[in-house]
């Protein structure tokens, strides 16, 4: 096994505005800590509205210039390509540097980020198929169909693997045509900088890539601005909601990636260790903060004594412990107010009558560890808001109707599990369930097909996401041909 690399000399934050590398200057009053130890890393610092500002006229300016716009689809793909070869080999020092200062294990991060350099990959990949320009017959000759960049765009990502996800939206914002402005979490800046040297290696005229710094203030600045056309926002719904009613305004292009309170589905006849183990992954991934986490455990009732305890058995050697350590298969939480809401949620469970299921030991460490906690004994009403978290509620039913209408009780629709030895069985009740992707016999990170959309319903987002989805956030169509005479 190779080394980990040191993060520490790469937790040094910046901004970069017109191609100009400055400290951030607003002092946010925390710290960024190491949530395994919880021992400080940097102070929390913010972009200055000024230079917000900055970077907004920089990135309107640029996209008035032309000079990406009006670049062909082919020489944005080489650019991207060379960007995705820079990147390849600096994913195991992102993994480590994302590791320290999100709780991610590193064996996951390590996973994870190779979208970041394959995001690049796939954005030149659809450019250079023709995706931006299609042709259909009309009244006198071709009419053509373009897909051009709508302007400069915003991206802004959350704390839970911001170095993929940053990936993803810059590289379709540039595939695009479109400036970009990248603002990471406040709570996990430092992994989506490592975007910047390798845009600036290759070539990327300036301006066209710009990070700023940041929570909540910033994140409205840019949005609610005028000159922004096209945002891309993955994180919760109150953030979502807000980032929506800027765009409203002036009707944005506008993709929002939110969160999700999931059902898993286990039928009478499921092999119960298969599906013990998808309670297992469903708590345990990314330390239970990830959009597609199970929620709501749904079981039926002849077999929901014998699941919780198969569960509760394999819970006991999970290994929970410091995120940069290959040995651990769960780390901690991301940081100490994300874990305070997560045991206040929990203890108001508790309070309306739930028992805690629980039984992974946790380290001897000081850092913001959490077992993986199933929750039974509670009315169904009470566990429709997500917790984000390592935490799900436990509810049985009787019949497949009552447990289609308990998966589809909450307000929420991203993704669901079905566990049945009866795959046809299984794939009628994921039919019923109205969420963005339903897996039969199985929790995973990977999707479904790497090509298909994304979804999401209700309050989990709006639009879709995916790699021809996300470029088509990022652009206009217009259509030019020879009107009939």
């Amino acid at each position: 096994m190779n080394p980990i690399p040191d993060p520490t000399p790469h937790l040094d934050l910046f901004d970069l505005i017109d191609g100009e590398r400055l400290t951030p200057t607003v002092d946010l009053g925390q710290w960024v800590k190491n949530p395994n130890t919880t021992e400080p890393l940097n102070p929390m610092l913010a972009t200055a509205p000024e230079n917000v500002e900055r970077a907004l006229a920089t990135a309107a300016r640029v996209h008035a210039s032309g000079v990406w716009a009006n670049t062909s689809p082919d020489t944005r793909a080489d650019l991207l390509d060379a960007a995705a070869g820079e990147l390849m080999g600096q994913v195991p020092l992102i993994a480590a540097v994302e590791s320290v200062h999100t709780g991610m294990i590193i064996n996951l991060t390590g996973f994870i980020n190779a979208i970041v350099w394959l995001a690049f990959k796939a954005a030149a990949g659809v450019l250079r198929t023709g995706y931006l320009l299609n042709k259909a017959p009309g009244p006198h000759g071709e009419v053509e169909i373009h897909r051009a960049p709508l302007g400069p765009a915003v991206a802004i990502v959350p704390w839970n693997s911001p170095a993929a996800l940053a990936a993803h939206k810059v590289a379709n914002a540039l595939a695009a045509g479109c400036p970009v402005i990248l603002k990471p979490s406040e709570y996990a800046p430092y992994a989506p900088l490592f975007l910047a040297p390798a845009l600036e290696k290759v070539g990327l005229p300036k301006g066209l890539f710009q990070i700023v710094n940041g929570g909540a203030a910033v994140g409205h600045q840019l949005v609610s601005d005028s000159r922004v056309r096209a945002v891309s926002f993955t994180g919760g719904l109150a953030g979502g909601r807000a980032v929506a009613q800027a765009c409203a305004f002036d009707f944005k292009s506008l993709q929002l990636e939110l969160g999700g309170n999931n059902a898993m589905v286990v039928l009478e006849d499921a092999d119960v260790d298969k599906a013990a183990q998808g309670i297992v992954d469903g708590l345990s991934t990314l330390n239970g903060q990830w959009c597609r986490a199970l929620g709501r455990l749904i079981v039926h009732e002849s077999v929901k004594e014998d699941l919780l305890d198969a569960a509760l058995e394999k819970l006991k050697s999970l290994k929970i412990g410091n995120s940069m350590s290959p040995e651990s298969q769960m780390g901690p939480l991301v940081h100490g107010e994300h874990m305070k809401r997560v045991e206040a949620a929990v203890a108001h469970l508790r309070e309306k009558g739930g028992t805690l299921h629980f039984s992974s030991p946790l380290p001897d460490l000081p850092g913001y560890f959490f077992p993986p906690t199933l929750i039974s004994g509670v009315e169904p009403d009470q566990t429709l808001e997500e917790i984000f978290g390592p935490v799900a509620a436990v509810h049985t039913f009787a019949t497949e109707a009552e447990a289609v209408r308990l998966a589809n009780q909450t307000p929420y629709g991203l993704g669901g599990y079905v566990f049945s030895q009866d795959e046809g069985r299984a794939m009628i009740i994921a039919r019923q369930m109205r969420t963005g992707g339903v897996k039969v016999n199985g929790v995973s990170l990977l999707e479904l097909n790497v090509d298909a959309p994304r979804p999401a319903w209700g309050l989990s987002g709006f639009g879709e996401e995916g790699t021809l989805e996300t470029l088509d956030v990022f652009c206009g169509k217009s259509l030019v041909g020879v009107a009939a005479r």
